[in-house]
């Protein structure tokens, strides 16, 4: 008889998700295994098995989710300005770097058939900030229009990486310059 879902079975699978991206993202996805995913998440590795049947299946619901989440949150800052738009996206960052670095690091090793949803959401993402910049600065012919929104996100991509909560800049003060400094390039150009 199979086994039933339990009450908080969505509670569990974001759980495993965000535990195993986090072993994912520092041992890299190539060199990273079931086992180890289990282990870093404190439970055993039947029990990953229960929610996953691989260690790709699990990376696909780790993308889904994040790529989700963003996409659910630049559609809703859309038509706001670049300010407001540039500050939701650093806010859904903000505790999703194991996610982010594994969308940058090993969306790549997917099949196809896997990863053209999540590259879906990724176009979708920038359409939205293409909206947004054509909003700003009309007229841009297409090819540097989506240089504009690769180099936005280019900016906000790597925040992760070099800043530290607590120190220099706040997420809100560093939406506001990059904003700013997004506005200025684009006024130049």
């Amino acid at each position: 008889m199979p086994r039933g879902i339990a009450k908080d079975h969505v509670a569990k699978r974001a759980a495993l998700r965000k535990g195993a991206a986090r072993y994912f993202a520092q041992n890299g996805f190539d060199r990273a295994s079931m086992t180890g995913a289990a282990r870093s998440c404190g439970i055993s590795k039947a029990l990953i098995y229960h929610y996953y049947d691989s260690k790709e299946a699990l990376l696909v619901d780790i993308l889904d989710a994040h790529l989700s989440e963003l996409v659910a949150t630049v559609e809703t800052a859309s038509g706001q300005g670049m300010e407001p738009l540039i500050a939701a996206i650093l806010v859904a960052y903000e505790d999703a770097a194991p996610e982010h670095r594994l969308q940058l690091d090993a969306l790549h090793t997917l099949p196809p058939d896997q990863k053209a949803p999540l590259r879906d959401m990724q176009k979708r993402l920038v359409s939205v900030m293409m909206d947004e910049i054509n909003a700003t600065r009309p007229g841009l012919p297409p090819d540097r229009l989506r240089a504009a929104a690769m180099t936005v996100f280019s900016i906000l991509n790597w925040f992760y990486v070099w800043h530290r909560p607590g120190k220099g800049l706040s997420r809100g003060d560093y939406a506001a310059l990059a904003a700013e400094f997004v506005q200025g390039g684009l006024d130049r150009i």
